[in-house]
This record gives structure tokens, sequence and C-alpha cells, in this order.
């Protein structure tokens, strides 16, 4: 019986082949609803192929032979429009939050249980951010630090009605998936996707975490009066 949903694509970047060998038999398993479109093992491989495949995840290892791939997670995100889950054997906590900064929507550890690697790239996929209570808690007092002027009004005007409106369901809903989020707004979820790029771009933001800080903050979850 063929699933009624399509499977989430899924591409894998780590430098070890027996880590990308473990990987795609666990997330390409026929139950899983997931296949494995591309794996990468360098920085640059992985920007081609994100770039080429526009997978709808990718599990990112930060350390890619001793090269850092944190300079290239948002060309990532940029180039593929994918969510971006971080597998990694790293603990330290200023690496970590740096990579949610940059646009990863999970971070989960290499010794993670097998059903919950899966469990964190569905939800990723859904729109969801996977990432521990602890870290979120700094993720949110670093953003909401005191800041601003003129830069950030002039920034905040050229947000139009529209895109105002997606700040405050995403601020009202904080944690309901990018699909939810969509039928509320009455529009499909590939449009929230392009309001949401948009909206990154011109207020300097990379992801939802940074928007609903940056959102709470500036006092923005409020609906625009309606024309």
């Amino acid at each position: 019986m063929t699933s009624a949903r399509p499977a989430i694509s899924v591409m894998l970047v780590d430098d070890h082949k027996t880590m990308l060998w473990g990987l795609e038999r666990l997330i390409g398993g026929e139950q899983t609803g997931m296949r494995v479109v591309a794996m990468a093992s360098d920085s640059a491989e992985a920007l081609t192929l994100a770039a080429a495949f526009s997978p709808d995840v990718i599990v990112l290892d930060l350390d890619l032979g001793g090269v850092s791939s944190l300079a290239i997670l948002p060309l990532l995100v940029q180039r593929s429009n994918a969510r971006i889950l971080v597998l990694t054997a790293s603990h330290d906590q200023a690496t970590l939050d740096d990579a949610v900064l940059k646009g990863a929507r999970g971070v989960i550890s290499k010794d993670a249980p097998a059903d919950m690697v899966l469990k964190a790239i569905e939800k990723v996929y859904h729109g969801e951010l996977w990432l521990e209570q602890a870290m979120l808690g700094r993720m949110l007092t670093q953003l909401t630090q005191p800041g601003g002027g003129a830069a950030q009004a002039t920034a905040i005007g050229t947000l139009t009605s529209k895109e105002r409106k997606v700040i405050a369901a995403l601020v009202y809903g904080s944690g309901t998936p990018a699909r939810q989020l969509a039928e509320q707004l009455f529009i499909s979820e590939h449009t929230l996707r392009n309001h949401l790029t948009a909206i990154y771009r011109k207020l300097g933001l990379y992801n939802r975490l940074e928007l609903y800080a940056y959102a709470t903050k500036h006092r923005l979850g409020e609906m625009p009066p309606t024309a």
C-alpha cells in the first residue's frame, strides 16, 4: 500500500563513512517515511548537493574532518531552503548555540537513540524546533538583549502588512508547525516559507527562534489593522 504522504527527503553530511552508512540505513528504512537523497563528506560537496537536491532536511555534522561546518550552515539554508538538524558529538554550549543562531532548527547528540534521531528529523521537517530546554533558554536570553536604534526601526518599517500578519501568527502560536500556521493564515506552506525568507532577510535573522525573540522584543506580535 502506497503512503498518501510523500517521503521526507533527507541529506546527510558527515566525514565518517561508517556514520553515513549507519544513518542511511536508519533513515531510509521502509517504515520511517523518509528517504536519503544525497550524502556529503565535506563543506564544498555539501553546498553543491544541497543546491542540486533541495532536501527537506539536512542532517549536519559540525566537525567535518577537523573543519567546522558552522560557516556553511547559513548557505545551506539559503541554497536549499532545507531545515538543518545538527547531529554532533560536541558538548560545547557556545558552539551549539552558534549553530542555532546561524539557522539550525535542531541539535541532537550522536549518542541519542535511533528513534529519537528519526523523531527529531520529523519534528524539524514540520517546522518545529528540536532543542534542549536549557539551550532554548540561553537562546532567548541572548536574542532579547538590549539593542536596536534607528537601523532596526528602519528594517521593521520595510515589513509589509502580510509579513506582519505572519509574524503575529508565529508569535501567537510559537510552537505551531509551519503547515498549521499556513492554514491559519489561509495561505500555502510554500507561500509561508517565502514570506519567512523575506522577513529573515529584512530583519537580519536566520530562523523562527530568532524571529520569535525579535518579535517579542520589538512588540511585533499584534496583528496590523486591515486596510
